[in-house]
């Protein structure tokens, strides 16, 4: 099941204009120079200060696999800062951000219609204000919950109610997400 906030993180990796380090030591060595210092690297990732020192001499090239995963993970949160904040600001501001999700959709509607949830894939342009609040509830320690529903009510906006030309007073259910992707 994919969560709303890695299809964000995914979707910022994309404006990345240069690949990660891929050596252990370069990757650490840039986690040294991000932090600066050993020491919090060292409590970042949960080994000796000792250990890190050798990595950034190329003593050690061969971190164990957890390691390996979470010292990518750490380099490509901290990656190219000022690439990620103007691409969260361009679709904040002029471009919005796309979606494109197969999920289970439901909602509550007037009586007569087809409110059963059933299975969709869309794939949407959400406006920019969307794309802000996303980024702004994610940077602010959102939880997964608050961001699905953000989420929700920006496909119940543009695609359900059409931009309020159709459907008015229709509430969104957001489940069962089996694919959730953002571009931007």
């Amino acid at each position: 099941m994919d969560t709303v906030g890695d299809g964000l993180d995914a979707a910022l990796r994309k404006a990345f204009t240069r690949p990660i380090p891929k050596s252990a030591g370069a990757q650490m060595r840039y986690l040294v120079r991000q932090l600066k210092g050993t020491r919090p690297v060292a409590e970042l990732l949960g080994i000796t200060q000792r250990t890190v020192e050798r990595y950034v001499k190329d003593q050690i090239r061969t971190p164990r696999p957890d390691l390996a995963q979470r010292m990518e993970r750490e380099v490509r949160t901290r990656w190219q800062p000022q690439i990620r904040a103007k691409a969260k600001q361009a679709a904040a501001t002029t471009g919005g951000i796309v979606i494109d999700t197969r999920a289970r959709f439901g909602y509550t509607a007037a009586p007569g219609t087809t409110d059963d949830a059933r299975l969709r894939h869309l794939t949407v342009a959400l406006p920019p204000q969307y794309a802000a609040r996303l980024f702004e509830t994610k940077e602010a320690g959102g939880t997964e919950q608050q961001l699905r529903d953000i989420a929700a009510e920006a496909l119940g906006e543009v695609y359900f109610r059409d931009n309020g030309r159709r459907a008015h007073g229709l509430e969104v259910e957001f489940t069962d997400v089996e694919h959730l992707e953002f571009d931007l």
